[in-house]
């Protein structure tokens, strides 16, 4: 149960004076549904003001605050222009406060001509006369600009204006309880950092590097301590030792040998399932480093001990391109695969359902269906998960109560992370990395091409499909946008079908299933030549024959994405090409991510670097699903901080009494606060 006292902080936002209908709409677009999130909706800047006695003391775009007194109203008579209120200073310099739209009404009302206000904003010039654009804020008395010299700067969502979010924001600080300290007290002391609530004050109030810390330490401890809690209690949990004679797997006939990588995971994977401690293994490869092999040799592992195995994928695309991959990779093997997703109904449904029941079934593949109450297995031994970034700690945990003991779980990821992030994301694993490729696979290349040049892409292209030869051409969205020039797949699709035909085929994650599976059986029989998609087909589309990939506007993915994208050419034995089509107004990251992009294909350098090029942000370009997304760690405070942060977990859990002890018991309040409470609920019943 969560703490009591963090109730206040967990109230709906329309418990907050003048929060209503029409504030919670844009609220919700910013994720900020309770007073907690609202405490936690920290300023992304602040501006800083100086205030002046006279205008000759400021600069042209400086931030000020300066005692006006009007002295002419002036409006251009259509409603369509700017309305102009000329004031001067204590000296009679003059200056123009303009507005524009419907914010002019309240110039009439705050500025009466002849009365002194005190005016904050940014000085500029238009023209030969001084002017502020929309001023901040406008007061009869300096005293009311007193806490304005320094001003925070959040994020807004439409409907909502800056006075109204700090408005919200000092209600909810108000309400937000003094805690108990989680923080080992010697670590506090030598890192300098305000208690919680304190923190929280000063970071709404300015740029305060330690309360800033504070707060980010708070996250990345309380994932560190959630993280150790599960691994902990796994290792309390019964599950049952799987040994495999290889009967199964010695019947396969892979195309290619085993990297040395392959072997070293299978062993240490063949080494986990052997103990009665359920494994919590995490293989981690890169796009085509062959972690499909490695899961169907785990997955045989299980059903040579007489145990069934389950492989979920996030999509039913991905769920199908595995079940049809594995049944040709397993047929020698005799074993019984079955699929099942939300689209399988009636008697095909039936059937699987009493496969697992029965045990006639070894292996399904599937997406959340395979997990759903009504599915029930005989023995489920080994639980496979593809894509693990799409999926939190909290599913995670979930999907694994279907056997009758716990079920060991192989997690699998091909977005390659930073060896300084896969702590963060992955404390409770033991992981496992693919860091060779099969042989025989051939460089794919990449290059960098102008959008001016398009038309010579699209006879490019035509070239390539006269040959026999198929293609990919990926668009960042699906429709157009008024108000962005972002690609659109049904727009591009329109236009290349216009000149290839039937040839050319659609996929985007908003068709109805049957569309998007036919499209997708039309492209991988050959059928189509060209598939147009949006990054739908970013995990697990496996089309030998496709050799081109054109990715439109490649300058808005992040290189994780694009690296995942081109590596859905290269499967085959033929030579393959990526095109990274870019705007002309590139930013100085987007320009070396792609120059990156040519530089090479090794998916963890690529890792690396964008992790150094973005600084701050999404993870590797792909937001993570689930629980583990940093909502206040900065990457750079992430790479500072985590090693401190884990360090100190630790020690609570081995040195301090774990959640028991009086500090145990706060650092269980800030797991409930931080929304990291899996860590005591799923695995503590508390």
């Amino acid at each position: 149960m969560r703490p009591d006292i963090l109730n206040p902080l967990f109230a709906e936002t329309d418990s907050l004076d003048g929060v209503g209908p029409k504030l919670k709409k844009p609220l919700e677009k910013l994720r900020l549904t309770r007073l907690r999130d609202v405490a936690y909706h920290l300023p992304e800047r602040f501006v800083m003001r100086r205030s002046v006695t006279d205008l000759d003391e400021a600069s042209e775009g400086e931030q000020i605050v300066i005692a006006l007194t009007p002295i002419e109203h002036r409006s251009s008579g259509t409603g369509r222009g700017p309305y102009r209120v000329l004031a001067q200073d204590a000296k009679g310099n003059i200056c123009a406060l303009t507005w524009f739209g419907k914010a002019s009404y309240t110039a009439k009302k705050q500025l009466p001509v002849g009365e002194k206000r005190w005016v904050a904003g940014r000085l500029d010039r238009y023209g030969d006369m001084l002017q502020m654009v929309h001023p901040d804020h406008i007061s009869p008395d300096s005293a009311g600009l007193a806490g304005n010299l320094m001003e925070p700067v959040f994020r807004l969502a439409e409907g909502l204006t800056q006075p109204r979010m700090a408005g919200m924001v000092a209600q909810a600080l108000e309400r937000a309880p003094d805690l108990a300290e989680w923080i080992e007290p010697g670590l506090l002391g030598k890192m300098k950092l305000p208690s919680w609530r304190d923190a929280l004050m000063l970071a709404h109030r300015s740029d305060h590097p330690q309360a800033r810390d504070r707060l980010a330490y708070d996250e990345l401890f309380a994932n560190a301590l959630a993280l150790m809690l599960v691994r902990q209690a796994n290792r309390k949990r019964r599950g049952q030792a799987l040994k495999g004679d290889g009967s199964r797997r010695d019947l396969l006939q892979l195309p290619f040998p085993l990297t040395g990588a392959q072997k070293r995971s299978l062993a240490e994977i063949e080494g986990d399932m052997a103990q009665d401690t359920p494994m919590l293994r995490l293989l981690q490869g890169d796009v085509g480093a062959g972690k499909t092999v490695v899961a169907l040799e785990a997955m045989l592992m299980a059903v040579e001990a007489g145990a069934q195995a389950a492989l979920l994928a996030p999509t039913e695309i991905l769920a199908r391109q595995h079940y049809d991959t594995l049944r040709k990779l397993a047929a020698p093997t005799g074993v019984e695969i079955a699929i099942l997703t939300g689209r399988d109904k009636g008697r095909a449904r039936e059937s699987v359902l009493m496969g697992l029941v029965d045990g006639s079934i070894d292996i399904v593949v599937g997406t959340h269906s395979i997990f759903q109450d009504t599915v029930s297995y005989r023995n489920l031994g080994l639980v496979v998960i593809d894509e693990q970034h799409r999926f939190g700690v909290s599913q995670r945990l979930l999907l694994t109560q279907k056997g009758r003991v716990t079920p060991h779980t192989l997690a699998m990821t091909a977005t390659p992370i930073p060896r300084t992030l896969v702590l963060a994301q992955y404390g409770e694993m033991d992981v496992s990395r693919l860091d060779e490729m099969p042989p025989g696979r051939q460089p794919i290349d990449t290059r960098v091409v102008s959008a001016t040049r398009m038309e010579d892409v699209v006879a490019g292209v035509e070239r390539h499909l006269s040959s026999g030869q198929q293609a990919y051409w990926v668009c960042p969205m699906v429709r157009d946008n008024e108000v962005d020039d972002t690609a659109a797949a049904e727009a591009r699709y329109a236009a290349l079908k216009h000149r290839f035909g039937d040839a050319v085929e659609l996929l985007h994650g908003q068709l109805p299933p049957e569309r998007k599976d036919a499209a997708m059986a039309r492209f991988a029989a050959g059928e189509a030549r060209l598939l147009v998609a949006t990054t739908v087909i970013e995990v697990g589309v496996d089309v030998p024959t496709s050799t081109l990939m054109v990715i439109e506007q490649a300058e808005r993915f992040g290189l994780a994405q694009l690296h995942q994208l081109r590596g859905r050419v290269g499967r085959g034995s033929g030579k393959s090409t990526c095109l990274l089509l870019r705007g002309d107004e590139l930013s100085e990251t987007g320009r070396a991510r792609l120059a990156l992009m040519r530089e090479t294909q090794d998916g963890f350098r690529l890792a690396e670097e964008d992790l150094a090029l973005r600084g701050g942000g999404e993870l590797l370009g792909t937001r993570q699903s689930g629980d583990e997304a940093f909502n206040i760690a900065t990457l750079e405070q992430v790479t500072r901080l985590l090693e401190t942060a884990n360090d100190d977990a630790r020690l609570l859990v081995e040195r301090d009494g774990g959640l028991e002890s009086p500090r145990g018991q706060a650092a269980r309040t800030l797991l409930y606060l931080l929304e990291r409470d899996w860590g005591v609920t799923l695995l503590r019943g508390g």
